[in-house]
This record gives structure tokens, sequence and C-alpha cells, in this order.
């Protein structure tokens, strides 16, 4: 026969069955800490006083003669600076795609910001994932279920277009892929090829920095209106799916 428990001893169990507040692991916790760091370094250092027009032009001929003298040293770094910008969603890209096409030329150029922007795009995704995505759908999940395998079915396409049409901020389109159930590999090759036409455009400007006197000499309102033409385009499959299942 057991014999029964005293009120503390009852006690003491109950309290150690009850869930605890949850707590964020140690993991979580050490990149959310690097983030909040990278970022605050930024503008600790006031590193963005460099990512601008006119400190590019300043300063193009000194960059000029370090890539003749070290290129494949330039183009890493150039990668990584590009990469660290893009996954800590800091600003100065348009100036890093200038200084892409400045120092590569067109082709090269845009291949060397595809390579940056992406990983760095890729690592923010990773990121908003590893430390907002289970917290979201606990919350969420129900709610969002529907939009969650709606977006799942034709995420190639809906992401492609978000890519394409530059109303949309990089940074957040980054955040929000995150936290959907889009695989990494549909992921990468669709923000890859989404941001080719924009970077052709701004490296193509880059490789005639003395004729641009300000950011809004880039880009039109036709490159624009074609800019948002390729992102409509990028849809037509999922309504051709949608009106074949009516």
């Amino acid at each position: 026969m057991v014999p029964p428990q005293s009120r503390e001893e009852q006690s003491r169990s109950g309290s150690l069955s009850q869930p605890g507040p949850r707590r964020l692991p140690i993991g979580k916790l050490l990149v959310a800490l690097a983030l909040l760091i990278g970022i605050a370094a930024f503008f600790a250092f006031d590193v963005g006083r460099y990512l601008t027009l006119s400190a590019l032009k300043a300063n193009k001929e000194a960059l000029r003669s370090y890539t003749d003298s070290h290129y494949a040293t330039t183009v890493v770094v150039f990668i990584a600076a590009y990469c660290v910008q893009t996954a800590l969603s800091l600003p100065g890209a348009a100036i890093f795609t200038l200084t892409g096409g400045f120092l590569f030329g067109t082709a090269l150029g845009t291949a060397y910001v595809n390579g940056g922007a992406t990983s760095g795009a890729v690592l923010a995704f990773l990121t908003a994932r590893y430390l907002l995505r289970d917290g979201v759908e606990r919350r969420f999940g129900e709610k969002l279920d529907a939009i969650q395998r709606g977006f799942s079915r034709n995420a190639f396409n809906y992401l492609l277009t978000l890519r394409l049409i530059p109303l949309f901020p990089f940074f957040l389109v980054n955040l929000a892929a995150g936290l959907t159930r889009i695989s990494l590999s549909t992921y990468t090759v669709a923000t890859a090829i989404g941001i080719i036409p924009a970077s052709i455009v701004y490296a193509n400007a880059g490789s005639q920095l003395g004729r641009i006197e300000s950011l809004k000499d880039i880009v039109s309102p036709g490159v624009l209106g074609a800019f948002a033409l390729l992102g409509l385009l990028a849809l037509v499959p999922v309504a051709y799916q949608r009106l074949k299942r009516r």
C-alpha cells in the first residue's frame, strides 16, 4: 500500500509538474545578439556616410586603382560586404550595386551583385525562420494555415513577382518569406532570378557613373513599368491554374 503524500510533498510535485515560462533557446539568443551588434555597429560607426552617391564619386579613383591592383580581393570583399548588408537589412543596396557596375562592368557587376544579394537574402530568410516562425505558427497557426497552403502551392511565382516589382521592400520580403513554409531551394532560385533585372539596370548605371547626378536618374517610370509587367507575367501561370480548376 502506497502511503499518502504529505501536503508539502504534494505542493512540491504539483509545482514541478506545472510548465514554467517559455525560455528562448540559447542559440536564438546568440543569433539575435549578433544581429543587434551588427546593426548597432553600422550606425555607431556611421558606415552609412560611405554608402552615398557623393561618397562613391569622391572615392572612385581610389576604388578603381585598388581594384586594378587587387582584383580578386576586391571581388571577395565586395560580395561579402553586400551579403552582410543584405543579411542585416541595412541601407545601401543601391550604392553597392552601382559600385559593382562601376568597378566590374555591367555583366560581371550584375553577377557579383547577384551572388552577394542572394546569399545575404538567404541568410536573412533563414534567420527569420529560425527566430520567428515557430512563435508565429504557435500563436496564429490556425488562422494562417489557409494562407500558408495557398502560398506554398505557387511559392515560386508569388516570390518571383515580389522580387520583380520594386514596390515591395527587399528586406520585408526576406522576413515575410521566412515565416512561410516555402522551401529554401525555391526561395533561393526565385530570389536569384527575380533580382536580375534591377541589378542590370543599376550595374549599367554604375558603369556610366559620371552621368549620374541622383539615384532618381537611374530608374525611369518606363523602367518601373517594365518591372511591374514582368512581375505580373510571373503570376500568369497561377491565374491559369486557378481558372483551370474552376
